[in-house]
């Protein structure tokens, strides 16, 4: 009896130690970075120029608006899988950064905006999410919950309706805002790099 009651306890510690070290060996891994296909390929098209900067111009402008005056440059600054930094550079007004980042639920495209000593635009921040797959070379960002809110804010409601979109194919970057009445669009030509410009206001290198 004695026997049985060691061998119960000798397999008991046997089954103990076993679950332990596979608790030693499972993986501890972070919770993974999810894409589309379609959107993990427009991040490397657009990788592809990193560091690059390039010459635009505005091709739609409907109604005519002001401050867009001057050379227009587009400097792909910083790059990676999962955030991409492109300031938008207006003659000597370095104040815009497109901020695009891989959520796991699609593409974030924001809007950050500096005054010339770093601190942040009233208006910044803005922007919208892809609420589909888009396409390798087309995404679309109806705004999001945070700028309609800061829209209405500070006085410009008609700004909720937004959707930006940008398009890069082999030889054109494109970036476009339309809503109801209003339609801007800037095209850059990927097949000259140009100077790179300063650096944009409220970074550092």
């Amino acid at each position: 009896m004695k026997n049985i009651f060691l061998t119960s306890i000798i397999v008991a510690a046997g089954i103990t130690l076993g679950s332990n070290a596979a608790i030693a060996q499972s993986v501890v891994k972070p919770a993974p970075q999810v894409t589309t296909q379609a959107q993990a390929e427009f991040f490397a098209a657009i990788n592809k120029h990193c560091g690059n900067s390039y010459a635009g111009e505005v091709t739609v402008d409907t109604p005519v608006s002001d401050g867009f005056e001057g050379p227009l440059i587009m400097h792909v600054r910083k790059c990676g899988e999962q955030r991409i930094e492109i300031p938008f550079h207006v003659g000597d007004d370095h104040s815009r950064t497109w901020v695009l980042t891989q959520t796991g639920s699609g593409i974030s495209l924001k809007h950050d905006h500096r005054k010339p000593d770093g601190n942040y635009d009233p208006l910044t921040m803005y922007g919208g999410h892809t609420v589909d797959k888009g396409y390798p070379t087309a995404q679309s960002f109806p705004a999001d919950a945070y700028s309609k809110e800061l829209f209405i804010e500070l006085g410009v409601p008609q700004s909720n309706t937004n959707i930006w979109q940008m398009y890069i194919h082999e030889d054109t970057f494109t970036y476009r805002l339309i809503r109801e009445g209003r339609e801007f669009r800037v095209d850059f030509d990927l097949t000259k790099t140009v100077d790179t410009p300063p650096t944009p206001w409220g970074y550092a290198d």
